[in-house]
């Protein structure tokens, strides 16, 4: 699929969900109930970055668990909404509270539950293994999987748009 690349000048903000953007989507299940996933160190040296040249990160996910919080705050990302099952208003809301313009968002998601959300940002992104349903509605497609690097080249590309990289 070929699309035209979106105008990345404008964003400010970055909103990620994290299974399938952050991760590959995999999850390892042990017998004590933890449960395991992979994230690519190349997406956070990204959000590390774009956080220290002033860029928003925000994360909005389905999931809850204080493993993936950690790896987040570890990057040193505030804004945090896990165990969220609206994610439009989480999203909205966030707008409002940081009075961030949706024009400036960039959010990457990569299934269902990412849709409606991504129909109101300046940039709809998702990592090259989206869903059918996603690609078709997207503005930016990553060369890259989830988990595998579609956030950093979002944000690279991004900052580079800018000359903040």
């Amino acid at each position: 699929m070929s699309i035209t690349q979106p105008d990345l000048t404008r964003i400010k903000t970055f909103v990620l969900d994290v299974d399938g953007v952050l991760t590959d989507g995999l999850l390892y299940s042990f017998a004590d109930g933890e449960q395991v996933r992979s994230f690519n160190i190349k997406d956070g040296f990204a959000i590390k970055h774009a956080i220290n040249q002033g860029y928003r990160i925000a994360i909005i996910s389905g999931k809850n668990e204080s493993g993936v919080r950690n790896r987040l705050e570890q990057l040193g990302i505030e804004d945090i909404f896990l165990g969220i099952e609206d994610k439009v208003d989480t999203f909205e809301d966030y707008l409002y509270m940081q009075s961030v313009h949706p024009g400036t968002v960039a959010y990457m998601g990569d299934d269902m539950p990412d849709f409606e959300v991504m129909q109101r940002c300046g940039v709809r992104a998702c990592p090259a293994d989206a869903a059918d349903d996603i690609k078709e509605i997207a503005t930016f497609i990553s060369t890259k999987d989830g988990g595998r690097g579609a956030v950093r080249e979002l944000i690279e590309k991004t900052m580079k748009a800018q000359d903040t990289w």
